[in-house]
């Protein structure tokens, strides 16, 4: 077994956002320092970080002298080269989550197949290059479905719902700009949750509380926990989200992502190997939040407890509500005493931009529902 990075050691943040900003701000309180390494400069990670590099993923001196300063390396999104990540770890510095990881989740195609080589619940799907194949891919799965461009999509980006048996597959494959794609067939789900497990190098893990999720517009709205589902669905996707996290490897966070179909039962729609938007909640609700617990992982120290303190409801706050591009009324969240404001100090709105978020915290979900969803009225 590898020994803890103890606080004060340094960690190397992949990327920039707000996700970066949030694992640091929780590594400082602990006594960790932190590098970021970041194509563009000043970004909301960089701004509480110790230093910052600004370099391109595919420069491989930069990063190699990057690692070179770091004790181990972590990341606050997927989309990083698995070459970029060779780099660090050829200057012996641990990725975490390691390279192999990153490569099958920054990819539909090689996600789905490691779902389906392993046994776990999925949409059934094809893998197309052209539009000849996406007709013959509707045709076997059948309308509606969904094409997916098989790299770099996010919040509903990449992907476009196909809805006729004699569409246009030559405009579609066109519009899609990609070379590869993902068709996957519509999964009549009843709700949609996702499950954030933390493992650690000697594989000890824990899971969070289960986040009910709510979409607008391809993009998380609201994380609603505990979730309004059966103890069976609850306990399932528990467990499923632990089987995958042991069959993947993860050292770090993973979040798993899932379906619920009417019968209860769940299938797997997508994993982030990071810290995740619907673990939010957990900075002000658990005992421990993602972000603390993703250092503890990456660090190899012993897992927090992950309880649920209070039920609570997280919104997003995206550019849109900066109405002219001036701020909102904050006053408005802040005068309920049971409401906890982050915003990511990330410049200029823009629509479906995430500029922050609040948590309510009440006495039961259907309280802190009612009130978050009076309060973000109020804001807009």
């Amino acid at each position: 077994m590898t020994k803890p990075f103890q606080p004060g050691a340094t960690i190397g943040m992949l990327g920039g956002g707000q996700l970066g900003r949030m694992s640091i701000l929780a590594g400082r309180a602990m006594g960790y320092r932190f590098r970021v390494f970041e194509p563009s400069a000043g970004g909301a990670a960089a701004m509480v970080a110790d230093t910052e590099v600004n370099a391109d993923y595919d420069d491989a001196q930069a990063l190699a002298d990057f690692a070179r300063s770091c004790d181990v390396v972590t990341l606050e999104f997927e989309n990083v080269a698995h070459e970029a990540v060779d780099v660090i770890t050829g200057e012996n510095v641990p990725v975490r989550p390691s390279g192999d990881v990153l490569h099958i989740c920054q990819n539909r195609r090689r996600e789905k197949e490691f779902l389906r080589a392993n046994d776990i619940p999925c949409a059934n799907f094809r893998v197309v290059a052209n539009a000849n194949e996406l007709a013959q891919a509707t045709q076997e799965l059948g309308v509606p479905c969904v094409l997916k461009t098989a790299a770099f999509g996010y919040d509903g980006k990449g992907q476009v719902k196909i809805e006729d048996l004699a569409a246009d597959f030559d405009a579609i494959w066109a519009g899609l700009g990609c070379p590869l794609g993902v068709v996957e067939a519509w999964v009549p789900f009843s709700a949609e949750c996702s499950v954030i497990v933390a493992r650690g190098p000697d594989g000890a893990m824990t899971t969070f509380p289960v986040a009910e999720n709510i979409h607008r517009h391809h993009i998380l709205h609201q994380s609603i926990v505990p979730a309004r589902l059966p103890a069976e669905t609850l306990a399932e996707a528990a467990n499923l989200a632990r089987g995958v996290a042991e069959a993947i490897g993860v050292i770090g966070l993973l979040a798993v992502e899932l379906f619920v179909k009417p019968d209860g039962s769940v299938l797997v729609n997508e994993l982030a190997p990071r810290p995740h938007n619907s673990g939010h909640y957990s900075m002000d609700a658990c005992q421990t939040s993602q972000f603390e617990q993703h250092i503890r992982a990456v660090c190899g120290l012993p897992l927090g407890d992950t309880r649920l303190l209070r039920p609570a409801v997280m919104v997003n706050l995206l550019g849109d509500v900066w109405q002219g591009g001036e701020a909102p009324d904050w006053a408005i969240l802040l005068a309920d005493p049971d409401v906890k404001l982050h915003l990511y100090d990330k410049g200029a709105p823009r629509p479906g931009r995430k500029m922050g978020h609040f948590t309510v915290l009440k006495n039961t979900v259907e309280e802190a529902l009612a009130t978050a969803e009076s309060l973000f009225s109020a804001l807009k």
